[in-house]
């Protein structure tokens, strides 16, 4: 059994140009006898004339496909009785955005392929743009910092820095990124940005993504205590940026000062922990959210800290860039993730109100939603890479048996959140959020 493999234009986001499947890996599978329809589409990165020449018939519809790849969320009127649908579905947390979407897939016994859940038998995920996500969200943070301070009637280096999407690859960027940390080892920053600081939380690929392109500049790491220190120790220069990478325990503590920290413990029972990052965020010039987060551990940031830290004065943090983007979450007063063509906003700790672009009093919030699109060849490339290998398992799957009987690697079918419209046993606990 081949399945006619679908690949469907993204529609859920204007500046969305990625692709789960590029033409290069088109081209690959084609040859193993595989069949692809594209869905036409006048923005995303690959041109339709790309698929063709890979041997893909473009089409203005997938509707006769019963295998449909895509990367982000699809409208409820797209699913079709008993197909198969791979996606980034944002449902594993119960998102109540999302259930809407999850019930009509159940009524339509469709099967549910989730990108995040594919897994090695450790739990490592081995499909993924995250790297890419931190990448773009450090240049635009750096963008966003030279913005931000200009508005602010301070000129650094940063102002020639553009947003990800308007470089024409990641390599052009980076190329910027160093000439402007060649201006400031030759110059200085001005001496009330010194020193500037750049925190990352998590050291995943998002994180390793982000301390890349810091790292193009003429940057120095330390270590969380030694950021605390820092200004005091007056042992820093204005030619430098330090970057610190905060881990669990730097973020949270115990509740029992009897009790030390201890990460298996932290994991199973965060309800013991609280936040202790508070202690650092007034030493951070910019701070990059770029961990894994849900409500079952403390925030990083809420509200009330943010107030109480403006009403010190203008503190010295000017830029959070969110790659995580979870809205009220880690970070509590991102009320929404933002769109590549209005990416910031401002958020004003007094009037616990957001307001979009670079003017305000508040706190500066880059908070793209869809970051790896800013950098849509390099990171389709990477992720098409990284599933091919997959795509003739999924595509010659017999999904009409059984779950236990489907022939699929264990990777895919740990990663089947829907089986003919049926929760899988993996997932179960999803019910109680459709509810």
């Amino acid at each position: 059994m081949k399945h006619k493999i679908g690949i469907r234009h993204e529609d859920k986001y204007v500046m969305e140009r990625r692709v789960a499947v590029p033409p290069a890996d088109v081209k690959e599978l084609t040859g193993q006898g595989l069949e692809f329809f594209v869905e036409s589409s006048p923005k995303r990165i690959f041109t339709d004339q790309e698929f063709r020449d890979a041997g893909a018939t473009v089409t203005d519809s997938v509707a006769g496909c019963d295998v449909i790849f895509g990367v982000k969320e699809m409208p409820l009127s797209f699913f079709g009785e008993n197909k198969t649908y791979i996606f980034f579905s944002h449902v594993i947390k119960g998102q109540s955005y999302n259930m809407p979407m999850l019930r009509q897939m159940m009524a339509k016994k469709c099967n549910l392929i989730e990108y995040e859940k594919i897994e090695d038998s450790e739990g490592k995920r081995l499909i993924f743009f995250g790297r890419f996500a931190g990448l773009a969200g450090m240049i635009n943070s750096l963008w966003s910092l030279g913005q931000r301070l200009k508005v602010q009637g301070i000129e650094t280096p940063f102002t020639r820095i553009k947003q990800s999407h308007k470089y024409n690859s990641l390599a052009e960027a980076e190329m910027e990124i160093k000439v402007v940390g060649k201006e400031i080892q030759k110059v200085g920053l001005p001496a009330e940005l010194a020193p500037l600081t750049i925190g990352f939380t998590g050291y995943g690929n998002v994180s390793q993504g982000a301390q890349h392109i810091a790292g193009l500049l003429p940057s120095v790491d330390i270590s969380p205590d030694e950021l605390l220190k820092l200004k005091e120790s007056g042992n820093y220069s204005n030619k430098l940026v330090y970057k610190v990478v905060f881990k669990e325990g730097d973020l949270s503590e115990p509740i029992d000062p009897n009790h030390k920290f201890e990460l298996l413990d932290y994991y199973n029972h965060p309800e013991k922990y609280k936040n202790q990052f508070e202690k650092y965020t007034p030493h951070l010039t910019i701070l990059m959210n770029c961990m894994y987060w849900d409500d079952k551990y403390p925030r990083l940031l809420t509200k009330d800290y943010i107030a109480s830290l403006f009403e010190k004065g203008e503190p010295k943090l000017k830029v959070i860039g969110d790659v995580t983007c979870d809205p009220d979450g880690s970070i509590e007063f991102l009320h929404k993730g933002t769109e590549i063509e209005d990416p910031v906003f401002v958020y004003d700790p007094v009037a616990k109100q957001p307001t979009m672009g670079f003017e305000g009093n508040g706190i500066l919030v880059m908070a793209v939603d869809i970051l790896p699109s800013e950098l849509p060849r390099e990171s389709s490339e990477s992720f098409g890479k990284a599933l091919e290998k997959f795509v003739p398992a999924i595509a010659s799957a017999d999904y009409s048996v059984d779950f236990d009987d489907l022939d699929l690697p264990d990777e895919i079918k740990g990663a089947m959140i829907l089986h003919k419209g049926e929760l899988t046993p993996k997932f179960k606990y999803i019910e109680e959020y459709l509810k």
